[in-house]
C-alpha cells in the first residue's frame, strides 16, 4: 500500500497516511476536524542499488563483450593503417623560388 503525505491547511496538522489507491482521499483534519486536509507532492519513496538491470543495462556505453570484438577491429585497423603509411613512397615538392616584382 502507497503512503501518502497529508497537511492541513487550517492547523498545519501534518501526518502520513496509508492508503490503498483505491480508496478516496482523506478531506477531514484528524487534529481538528476541518474540510482542509489535503495530499502533498512528495519524492518517491525507494531508491535502486546494487548490480541489477538499470546499473548494467541502461548506464551508456556498449555490453562488455561489444566492446573487446571492437577493441580488436580497432587494433587490426590501427596496425594496418601504420604500415600502409610506413610503406607509402615520399614525393617531394620542387623548391619554391620567391617572385621577383620590377
Amino acid at each position: 500500500m502507497p503512503i501518502y503525505a497529508y497537511k492541513c491547511a487550517s492547523c498545519g496538522f501534518a501526518q502520513d497516511e496509508m492508503l490503498k489507491i483505491s480508496d478516496a482521499a482523506l478531506t477531514v483534519c484528524p487534529a481538528c476536524g476541518q474540510p482542509e486536509y489535503t495530499k502533498q507532492l512528495s519524492a518517491a519513496g525507494f531508491q535502486l542499488k546494487g548490480s541489477g538491470w538499470y546499473a548494467t543495462d541502461f548506464k551508456g556505453g556498449a555490453k562488455p563483450a561489444d566492446n573487446k570484438d571492437k577493441n580488436e577491429k580497432s587494433d587490426k585497423t590501427d596496425k594496418t593503417d601504420k604500415t600502409e603509411a610506413t610503406s607509402a613512397p615520399t614525393v617531394s615538392a620542387p623548391p619554391v623560388t620567391p617572385a621577383t616584382t620590377v
